[in-house]
């Protein structure tokens, strides 16, 4: 599996992720050639090596043309260019309608998503009257675009991330004057590790926030990984630390049969129990490994339950979708973790009954666990007219015997 970890000391933004990825390999001119299938007009993509202190890095600058201009190919600065509002259904069309690949088409959706249920989440609105202002424009769309096309081309298969700077001061935006981080921003970065460098700018835009926590499948320190190519990426100001985003791309070195899976939980006090059923059956459907519910005794003596669910890394925002969907959660929390588990098959062993699938585990090619499918001893004992424990019984011992050598058959 390839990743990449994205090391933010001094911010993100979209060109930052963009100019990282085309410093690691991603083909400029391909990744050109891929924003042309969006079809969208009024922007052009400039790469270039610049130094930001002593260090080299590439910027990537999206540079927007007002339509009464196009013809004179004159470029405004993204700070003067009128931004046409846009809602999340907008935005999706233009994505679904591209001739980009499914995977970029994806990530990309996913992103603009989130950032919806955030705009939404900020204005108490819904996501479908969420109009984006600065994140619906043309830059902000080649940003997120461009990024996931910039992993595609490398042929990145999971994001990972370093804990976010949160910036202070203040900005004025499309609402007017508001504390750093925007509360769009914030939104988007809980649940993921900040820290505070003390630098009072805006070091994490709404588009680096979104790219990067809706992609990663874990934050913080960097996993265990062979590096194959790092790439820096600038962004604009000029600060104490460079302003860069580097990226490191690299193959998994985790030992054979140990993955990383998310846990996702949220704890709800406010649900009326038969809805349970649903939850846990969309999660299934959704790619959760496992789900399982905990009672807790919360604030005020409130019973509540705490929804646990396994998955694996790129699962984590449909999970969480589909709770903000299916309960009335308003905060999911996730953390990754590191598991061994054992080689396992299904093999069908012929007992006393007859025969009944077995699910099999190894330690270094050694039987430990030999366990008889429930449901086809439930049968087996009903179509008998016997005691279920009998035939469990009986077809554990059988397969005990059976499988000390090797499986007698598959």
């Amino acid at each position: 599996m390839r990743i990449a970890y994205f090391d933010c000391p001094s911010g993100a933004a979209g060109d930052m992720i963009m100019g990282a990825l085309v410093d690691a390999g991603a083909p400029f001119e391909a990744l050109q050639g891929e924003l042309a299938k969006l079809r969208l007009p009024g922007f052009t993509l400039e790469r270039r090596e610049v130094m930001k202190g002593a260090f080299r890095a590439t910027k990537v600058d999206v540079h927007v043309h007002d339509h009464a201009h196009q013809d004179t190919g004159h470029a405004h600065p993204r700070e003067e260019h009128h931004h046409p509002e846009r809602n999340l259904g907008a935005i999706l069309e233009l994505i679904a309608a591209s001739g980009l690949d499914a995977s970029v088409k994806e990530r990309a959706g996913r992103i603009f998503t989130r950032l919806a249920h955030a705009e939404a989440r900020v204005h108490g609105t819904t996501v479908d009257q969420v109009h984006f202002h600065d994140v619906g424009a043309v830059d902000a769309i080649v940003d997120v675009v461009g990024a996931c096309v910039g992993l595609h081309l490398l042929g990145v298969d999971a994001v990972h991330c370093s804990a976010l700077p949160v910036g202070g001061g203040f900005v004025t935006g499309a609402h007017g004057r508001m504390a750093i981080p925007g509360p769009g921003t914030a939104e988007l970065l809980k649940g993921f590790p900040v820290v505070d460098t003390g630098v009072r700018r805006e070091l994490v835009t709404p588009t680096g926030a979104a790219i990067l926590t809706t992609l990663s499948a874990s934050a913080g320190a960097m996993p265990a990984m062979t590096v194959e190519a790092v790439g820096y990426g600038a962004g604009t100001m000029d600060l104490e630390t460079p302003n860069l985003v580097r990226v490191f791309l690299g193959r998994v070195t985790e030992p054979a049969g140990r993955e990383t899976i998310v846990q996702v939980e949220t704890t709800v006090d406010d649900m009326q129990p038969q809805l349970w059923e649903a939850v846990m059956e969309r999660l299934f459907e959704s790619g959760a490994l496992d789900v399982y519910l905990t009672p807790v005794t919360m604030k005020k003596s409130r019973p509540g339950i705490v929804l646990t669910a396994l998955c694996v890394p790129d699962r984590v925002t449909e999970l969480s979708r589909v709770l903000f969907e299916e309960s009335p959660t308003i905060g999911v929390r996730w953390t990754a973790y590191q598991r061994q588990r054992l080689d396992r098959e299904t093999i069908t062993v012929t007992t006393a009954y007859g025969p009944v699938p077995f699910k099999v585990s190894r330690l270094a090619g050694r039987v430990v666990t030999a366990t008889p499918e429930f449901a086809e001893v439930r049968r087996i004992a009903k179509e008998k007219g016997l005691p279920a424990r009998e035939v469990l019984d009986q077809a554990r011992a059988d397969g005990r015997r059976l499988l000390q050598g090797e499986p007698p058959e598959a």
